[in-house]
């Protein structure tokens, strides 16, 4: 079955936002390297759970007759579906960059702390403790819903949940560590990724 032109325009949204999220990442003016002063290794399973979270949701050509297509894809429903789901991609693309601007050469791919490290309170996080990984998820969701595939996107939230949950403990240990009380305050007060959920 070829996907329509609405299934279309859906996932070049999210594409468009993929490379603005990517260009986040790969384009951003660089703060000079603070020296790191310590690192968990452990994360970095989580980081390739969470990848196999977003393969598994890209590699799945769309509107394929994996499982039959659902009905409110169509309509004024499914034009409200597309610009909700454009939407989440955007919105989650600004807050990672926005997060990522708050922690200027505090950010780093890995668990770490680096010399003189703060706890960042401001901006985004004083909504969620995490909110480059809200951002992540808002992609891998958007994703798997422009590309329809609703046993793949249940499988790849799965797996990235796995490797979120892993990220966050990784770096809360070094944080909880660092600034003991403060960061207990924090955390009490402010929701990790999710408000409500988690």
């Amino acid at each position: 079955m070829s996907p329509t032109p609405l299934a279309l325009v859906t996932l070049l949204g999210v594409i468009l936002s993929w490379l603005v999220f990517a260009s986040i990442f790969l384009l951003r003016k660089r703060p000079g390297q603070a020296p790191e002063a310590k690192r968990d290794r452990f994360a970095t399973l989580g980081i390739v759970l969470q990848m196999c979270g977003y393969f598994l949701v890209w590699f799945q050509p769309p509107r394929r007759p994996f499982l039959p297509p659902v009905a409110i894809l169509s309509g004024i429903p499914g034009i409200v579906f597309s610009a909700l789901t454009v939407a989440l991609a955007l919105a989650s693309g600004w807050l990672a960059e926005s997060a990522i601007r708050t922690l200027g050469k505090q950010w780093a791919l890995p668990a770490r702390l680096v010399e003189g490290h703060k706890l960042i309170m401001v901006g985004p996080y004083a909504y969620v403790r995490n909110p480059i990984y809200t951002g992540m998820l808002g992609m891998l969701i958007a994703t798997g819903l422009a590309m329809e595939h609703w046993i793949a996107l249940m499988a790849a939230i799965v797996l990235f949940v796995i490797g979120l949950v892993i990220r966050v403990r990784s770096e809360e240990r070094l944080l909880r560590a660092a600034f003991g009380q403060e960061f207990e305050e924090y955390a009490r007060r402010v929701p990790a990724v999710i408000p409500g959920i988690y």
